[in-house]
């Protein structure tokens, strides 16, 4: 549905994580894939987050929904913001599609902004890579150099950074592209009625990796080494920590994680772990193996719902991590890596579905967790 006109091989070189660019038209010919009144509608599910951010007098406020009205849209200055929103609208999950070219592990997900003239949430600083996709309308957007700039609280729901000086003026127009690595300070206001795409791609700091391992490891019912004095000797500085014994805590320490591979069931179950709620169906009745057969004989074909995250590593590519759960597909890996690679599957499964009992029931269980589903 959106192809983007880009050269991916000289993006990735230049510009991924190392100075923001504007694409110009990377969507030729841009057509919104859902409209302001759907995006308001959006924001009165309770299950959907989302932000109503204005200022009174001057000063920024920011309110949280589901909301029930939207007077303060009738006015100037106002921008209702929607997260996840590739989670809850099939057309608006497309805009994510071309920007697969990176990994999908990155991938967090796609907000809605949609502002009246002047709106818009104040000069900040992602901890995130982003491209905004313009499309309704018009919006002035001021990127500026990573440099270290003071953060404060604008308001409880905004954090703001101090002002700094442009190394990007620009005008979007419908279909153009901005993009900023994480860390640049950056600030837009709609000249106009607009509606932005901001496509965001994770990247965790060594705090949310540390904390989150530290979870897994409380959780896990592995038995944990104890520190144990190596030497003992009569100590004439008791007060003293020495080397080896720093060492040997730093060796404990490292224990869980003394090789990549040995992050792999953790990393594996965090990263596939959906940051917001998914639109899972549930089904009248499960699926069998053979109706699922059956669908696919008649060119069905089966698509992943918006937002599930889906990996495999290459050092263990028998493993899949779906929604954070771990499954083995040890002798199927070829289905496996299907699914997490492609957001559709249809015929070419059918073979190896046909000939392998345990592949297809692998399949009918994602089917019927509501994971996968049939058109």
């Amino acid at each position: 549905m959106f192809e983007l006109n880009l050269d991916i091989n000289h993006f990735l070189d230049t510009y991924w994580q190392k100075k923001p660019t504007v694409i110009k038209q990377g969507f030729i010919d841009f057509e919104d894939p859902i409209m302001p009144d759907e995006i308001a509608g959006l924001a009165m599910e309770e299950e959907i987050e989302s932000r109503l951010v204005y200022k009174t007098d001057e000063q920024w406020q920011a309110e949280s929904g589901p909301f029930s009205s939207f007077e303060r849209l009738e006015n100037d200055g106002a921008s209702l913001l929607l997260q996840a929103v590739d989670h809850w609208h099939v057309e608006a999950q497309e805009l994510v599609r071309p920007f697969r070219f990176l990994p999908n592990w990155r991938i967090d997900d796609l907000m809605i902004s949609y502002s009246t003239a002047g709106g818009g949430v104040g000069p900040h600083i992602d901890n995130y890579d982003v491209f905004i996709i313009q499309g309704l309308g018009k919006r002035h957007w001021r990127v500026g150099d990573k440099l270290a700039l003071s953060e404060f609280a604008a308001h409880g729901a905004l954090k703001h950074c101090e002002p700094f000086t442009a190394i990007i003026d620009v005008v979007l127009e419908p279909g153009d592209i901005l993009y900023i690595p994480c860390g640049y300070p950056h600030e837009g206001y709609a000249l106009e009625e607009a509606v932005n795409y901001s496509v965001g791609f994770r990247a965790p700091d060594q705090n949310d990796l540390l904390s989150s391992f530290a979870d897994y490891c409380l959780d896990s019912s592995e038995p944990s080494e104890r520190y144990k004095d190596r030497v003992m000797q009569m100590r004439e500085k008791p007060g003293q920590i020495e080397t080896q014994e720093l060492n040997e805590l730093h060796r404990v320490m490292l224990a869980k994680c003394q090789t990549p591979a040995a992050l792999i069931p953790w990393f594996g179950k965090m990263i596939s772990e959906a940051k917001h709620e998914l639109d899972i169906a549930e089904l009248e009745e499960p699926h069998n193996s053979s109706e699922i057969l059956a669908l696919f004989e008649e060119g069905a074909q089966f698509t992943r719902i918006g937002g599930l995250r889906a990996v495999y590593f290459e050092q263990e590519p028998q493993w899949l991590f779906i929604n954070g759960e771990q499954f083995n597909c040890e002798y199927f890996t070829q289905l496996g890596h299907h699914l997490c690679d492609q957001d559709e599957v249809g015929s070419e499964l059918l073979e190896l579905l046909n000939e392998d009992e345990n592949a297809l029931t692998l399949f009918t269980k994602l089917v019927n967790l509501g994971y996968w589903y049939a058109n």
